[in-house]
């Protein structure tokens, strides 16, 4: 096991090599004049999420940009129903025209996509026309006919998020685990260029993990039998997937650090750790997450904002913490963060037996990576 100086060592590294910047997210400016600034707009199995960032200087080769604004708009798209279809197309053309008209940044610099999870989803359900449909709807409504959106795959949104989160200093020795709403992907690149890359997946996110938790619960709504077929599911997750895609992943020896985003990965290191709420990277360890899933089931309000709040020390770093306690609260009910972390446990389980280091790094405002690797792959094309 790492020491604690050791641990705080390797931290400290990783938080200069991000070029995330947190604190440019509230400062909202109703026009942005940069031609460095860009727009990703992404369809998620949630909802439909706006990233407005800043690409910085040299950003290829540090990783460098600002969240100038982060939002989302929560549809339940992958329900696949027509109020979750007519939700989605408001919200998608709602913040696209925001982008375009209030931010001013030219249609030429905002990229909207479709994710992974959905696409994986509507193959699953046979749902593929309702991604097609919508994408004629949303062309149709901001009157641009030949308006690009893609449908990515995972494995080119898993290089996206890599190439994205991960600063070019740390970018072949990280393994990168991103939980999203629908599914899990990741990997690493093996051979130290960033065309080879070898992908890690898991039909497993935050949503389908407590959508099929729901579909288990019949007649008893109960928390007791909800956190009883959470168990369930997540051994079936495990045993069925989780362990077989660790064991091939490659990962050991060739990957020195373990990076997790997604919104599980914010919204647990803001509710473990609210005192680091200022910085982009937290380190937790199995046992402590172990520790936390435990605790949020049976003890829930213990990370009310009121309660998590007691502990900080008065001030503007207070108040920034609260408020972001509260924010994750409205993006994740306790049902949502159960069955989010206790995904991401069932998967560190399974890199703890194969790593020396028992910490985890865990990204905040990781989901808006992509934005600035797309950016990339759009110039170099």
């Amino acid at each position: 096991m790492l020491c604690v100086r050791s641990r705080q060592l390797i931290l400290s590294v990783l938080l200069l090599c991000s070029g995330v910047s947190l604190s440019a997210q509230n400062a909202l400016k109703t026009k942005f004049s940069s031609t460095n600034v860009y727009t990703g707009i992404e369809v998620g199995s949630k909802g439909v999420k706006m990233s407005v960032i800043e690409m910085g200087k040299n950003a290829k080769s540090t990783g460098a940009f600002h969240i100038l604004k982060d939002t989302s708009v929560n549809t339940d798209f992958i329900s696949f129903t027509d109020p979750s279809f007519d939700a989605t197309l408001e919200g998608i053309t709602a913040l696209y025209n925001k982008a375009l008209n209030e931010y001013r940044i030219p249609s030429k610099r905002i990229f909207t996509v479709i994710s992974s999870g959905v696409k994986m989803q509507a193959e699953k359900d046979k749902k593929t026309e309702w991604i097609n449909r919508l994408i004629n709807s949303f062309r149709q409504k901001t009157g641009e006919p030949g308006r690009q959106v893609e449908v990515v795959d995972v494995e080119k949104e898993a290089r996206l998020s890599h190439l994205g989160i991960i600063p070019e200093s740390r970018r072949y020795n990280t393994f990168l685990i991103d939980i999203g709403s629908g599914n899990t992907k990741g990997g690493f690149f093996p051979f130290g260029n960033k065309q080879d890359f070898r992908l890690f997946q898991l039909n497993w996110g935050t949503k389908s993990t407590a959508n099929a938790t729901e579909k288990r619960l019949e007649t008893d709504q109960g928390l007791i039998n909800y956190n009883r077929q959470l168990q369930r599911v997540l051994a079936g997750a495990e045993n069925g997937e989780i362990i077989y895609a660790v064991n091939s992943s490659g990962a050991f020896p060739l990957s020195d650090n373990i990076a997790v985003s997604g919104g599980i990965a914010w919204a647990v290191s803001t509710l473990c750790h609210p005192e680091l709420t200022d910085q982009p990277i937290v380190s937790v360890s199995f046992d402590e997450l172990k520790k936390f899933c435990e605790k949020i089931y049976a003890d829930y309000n213990a990370y009310s904002p009121a309660n998590l709040g007691k502990n900080l020390k008065l001030g503007i770093e207070k108040e920034t913490a609260v408020k972001e306690i509260e924010r994750v609260h409205k993006v994740f009910d306790q049902r949502a963060i159960m069955a989010g972390a206790g995904l991401l446990l069932k998967i560190m389980r399974q890199f703890e037996s194969s790593f020396d280091t028992k910490t985890f790094y865990l990204i905040k405002n990781g989901q808006v990576g992509w934005v600035s690797a797309y950016v990339d792959d759009v110039m170099e094309d």
